[in-house]
């Protein structure tokens, strides 16, 4: 598994995400995925699972070092107090010594953010979290983190597949050495049924999710996170490493409509903002 190294810590580049997978459900699922071989679990306390990730890994017979285990503090809890109440009770669920990385799920429009990035460093500097990283900011955000605030962000997760531009971000991280996750990388299933990623995928005899992950990987300092809950597709996803596309591959992805946004909630930034 190929890795990126950020700020200290080194991230493998396919990850296992566990969004939409509450409560115990999503034991024997992680348990399954760590067993197949992945090393890079991403959780949050929004999911509702951070505890059942905790018991999976304790399951796993993984050796804690081996794993790369990410957790997110929800955006009404960006308060300094808050958000390390919300760590303590996150690590805890997590049975887990420290997490590999820490991560402000969701910018909030009245959030310090100085203040808010100070705690997470302090959580950093405490060795209870190796790394810090945000989610969801727009540019404007990140450069301000990054530039002014000076915070050590190891990450940034925004939602990343072939129906959608992340061209302006992606310039901008590979600026600053700053690795981009992935979120929803198969487009919430929508790359399993495109018929361009399943043509591409019949030149390779791989699916079309598999040449979507690929084609994740295939860009410099990207990382993705798909999430599955069946052992068989899992497996997939992992055997998508082996895929190596070719310019024809990646002139067809880049000719689909790069404007398909799907996670939107009423609380996110204004993604086009502008410095």
């Amino acid at each position: 598994m190929k890795r990126i190294k950020t700020q200290g810590v080194n991230i493998p580049r396919l990850g296992f995400g566990t969004f939409r997978m509450p409560g115990g459900e999503s034991q024997p699922v992680v348990e399954s995925a760590i067993a197949l071989g992945f090393r890079h679990i991403d959780t949050a306390a929004m999911y509702e699972n951070e505890a059942a990730v905790g018991a999976a890994i304790a399951t796993s017979g993984a050796k804690r070092a081996e794993l790369f285990v990410t957790t997110k503090v929800w955006h009404d809890q960006l308060s300094p107090d808050a958000l390390r109440r919300a760590f303590d009770i996150g690590l805890a669920k997590l049975k887990l010594d420290y997490v590999d990385l820490y991560m402000i799920h969701w910018p909030s429009r009245d959030m310090d953010m100085a203040a808010t990035l100070e705690a997470l460093i302090e959580l950093r500097e405490g060795g209870l979290a190796r790394a810090i990283g945000v989610c969801n900011f727009n540019l404007p955000m990140i450069r301000r983190a990054v530039e002014e605030i000076g915070a050590p962000i190891a990450a940034h997760q925004v939602e990343y597949h072939p129906f959608l531009s992340q061209a302006p971000m992606l310039h901008y991280m590979r600026s600053k050495a700053i690795p981009l996750t992935a979120y929803a990388p198969l487009a919430q299933g929508r790359a399993a049924n495109d018929p361009t990623l399943a043509a591409i995928g019949r030149k390779h005899g791989a699916t079309a999710a598999q040449v979507a992950i690929a084609w994740l990987l295939d860009q410099e300092g990207v990382i993705a996170i798909p999430k599955a809950g069946r052992p068989e597709s899992q497996k997939a996803n992992l055997e998508a490493l082996t895929i190596s596309l070719d310019d024809e591959d990646r002139a067809a992805i880049a000719a689909l409509p790069k404007d398909q946004r799907f996670v939107r909630p009423p609380f996110a930034p204004e993604w086009d903002a502008v410095v």
